[in-house]
């Protein structure tokens, strides 16, 4: 039979526990199935006959449980169940299975089960963020690189110089014609140079710009423009135009209301029908003319 008292004495106040860990203020457990992590009578998994605890292996929650009848079978002394991964039903289980447990165990374990769900979580979350792999390098590699990474910056320096030396070699025409020197190079050159080109273009429009903005409300004195006789020939030649056309207008408007004057005076000297319906319109009187061509004249037979 088990004692718990008996092994309460000797493990808790007088003699070593292997898993008891002492600071200044508290004793902690280190063991894996104690309930709440603290040395003491209520949650001593080993002082206890009717135990229960919660345990995670591999993100799955388990419900491990101790009676006293498999106390003489230390293989199969705990029963474990595995929880659903719905919170609430796994609550459900809880207290489906611990239904003639103490209230502290009972409640100890529901306590337990929410912070393994909540660290879970967590976990989860920090997964599927983003983290900062750190990869060790070596020293003796650092150091090669950097080596590498000198001399290809004085190769690429090198190599830059003599570039620009023979391009102004070549604008200046001390080879003469030579045809078998490599074209990419003297086609970059040309490119910078236009782009060098269109940068000046757009300064001096945005110095333009500016310059127009500058002006804009600013009030001057200006004197009157002197006009030369041509100016004043060609002024005198478009009022010549002007009171030629003008005249031409008049004349017209005098002609057509002349017009209408002639033909009022004929309707009012016409009498008007005693129906009331008004005066039919002479039809207008139309010539014809008939072209014959003449026959033509027979030759006499010789």
């Amino acid at each position: 039979m088990q004692h718990d008292d008996v092994i309460w004495d000797i493990i808790g106040n007088k003699q070593f526990c292997s898993y008891k860990v002492k600071t200044k203020t508290q004793s902690f457990c280190r063991n894996e199935y104690n309930i709440t992590g603290l040395c003491n009578r209520s949650s001593c998994p080993l002082a206890s006959s009717q135990y229960a605890t919660i345990r995670e292996e591999k993100g799955q929650c388990f419900l491990y449980m101790k009676v006293i009848e498999r106390a003489a079978f230390p293989a199969k002394m705990w029963e474990k169940v595995k929880l659903c991964k719905n919170y609430e039903k796994a609550l459900e289980m809880i207290d489906e299975n611990l239904i003639y447990w103490p209230r502290f165990i009972r409640h100890k374990c529901k306590q337990r089960f929410t912070k393994i769900t909540q660290y879970l979580i967590r976990m989860r979350k920090l997964v599927l963020k983003r983290q900062r792999k750190l990869v060790p390098l070596s020293r003796k590699v650092e150091r090669r690189e950097k080596r590498k990474e000198e001399k290809a910056l004085i190769a690429a320096q090198l190599d830059n110089a003599i570039e620009k030396e023979l391009l102004e070699r070549l604008k200046q025409g001390t080879y003469g014609d030579i045809y078998n020197f490599p074209v990419h190079a003297f086609d970059r050159a040309l490119e910078q140079q236009d782009e060098e080109s269109e940068e000046e273009e757009e300064e001096e429009d945005e110095e333009e710009e500016e310059e127009d903005e500058e002006d804009v409300g600013r009030s001057e004195f200006v004197a009157e423009e002197e006009l030369e006789e041509d100016d004043l020939s060609d002024f005198e030649d478009m009022n010549k135009l002007r009171t030629s056309s003008d005249e031409e207008e008049e004349e017209e408007e005098e002609e057509s209301s002349e017009e209408e004057e002639e033909t009022k005076a004929s309707r009012s000297k016409g009498k008007s029908p005693a129906n009331g319906s008004a005066p039919r319109r002479k039809r207008a009187f139309v010539e014809i003319e008939y072209e014959t061509e003449p026959a033509p004249k027979s030759t006499a037979s010789l």
